[in-house]
């Protein structure tokens, strides 16, 4: 197969589990039809956590697994990925994002009234303003996302480094990092950190989230600029893909 082929099919696959797993926990085990059962902050932090966890062990040795374009911009700027190769990883997390929302959606569409209260409790997308869970206004969000993200991209980056994290630990920590973030700004922007895991959700929720969805492609980029930046300081190696 085509390496370019190759690389989107995998970060596809990836990025659909993170979505089925994050996301699908959030609506399906949060959700207003099931209160009683409901996982709270933490289980939702853990699915997300673990879902990139396994994704790390299962597709790691193929593309790195990014699953996430926050994460491959500051691959790139950091020199662990060669730019000429990134957009399959980008079109792949992108699409298979697409494709694990839509997995949530089908599911939902099987049951009576389920779809509706999840669209209207949002579809586990990100928010501003009134769409916050905490009511967290634009510049709140921002700021948090930023740095989120900031922090996020610096451990993924840490942890890919041959002189980093020993080898095998990395999807530990990196699964836990995606943990943390969660745990600390799902009540304020219901967590992106990753643009591609918030236009999937956006897609589906069918009214005010494709709007406002710009602020969590930005936000995270940005996060990603700040991290390649404090890595290429800081950073022990530069690692050229």
């Amino acid at each position: 197969m085509n390496e370019h082929a190759r690389t989107g099919i995998v970060e596809a696959i990836g990025t659909a589990v993170l979505v089925i797993g994050g996301p699908g926990t959030a609506i399906f085990a949060t959700g207003a039809y099931n209160e009683g059962l409901s996982v709270g902050i933490l289980g939702v932090s853990l699915a997300f956590g673990l879902s990139l966890l396994c994704m790390a062990y299962l597709i790691g040795r193929i593309t790195g697994c990014h699953i996430n374009p926050a994460v491959t911009l500051g691959m790139i700027l950091t020199g662990k990925l060669d730019a000429a190769k990134s957009a399959p990883y980008f079109v792949g997390q992108v699409l298979g994002g697409i494709a694990g929302a839509a997995i949530i959606f089908l599911a939902l569409t099987g049951t009576d009234g389920y779809l509706d209260i999840a669209q209207d409790g949002g579809f586990a997308s990100n928010g501003y303003g009134e769409h916050s869970p905490g009511g967290f206004d634009l510049l709140s969000v921002a700021i948090l996302e930023i740095v989120i993200s900031t922090i996020f991209v610096l451990i993924v980056l840490g942890t890919t480094d041959s002189s980093g994290v020993p080898n095998g630990f990395g999807p530990i920590a990196a699964g836990l990092g995606l943990t943390l973030v969660h745990l600390i700004s799902i009540p304020v922007s219901n967590t992106s950190v990753n643009p591609a895991r918030s236009i999937a959700t956006a897609v589906f929720q069918g009214d005010w989230a494709l709007g406002q969805v710009w602020a969590f492609i930005v936000f995270p980029l940005v996060g990603a600029l700040l991290a390649g930046a404090i890595w290429l300081v800081v950073g022990p190696t530069r690692e050229a893909a």
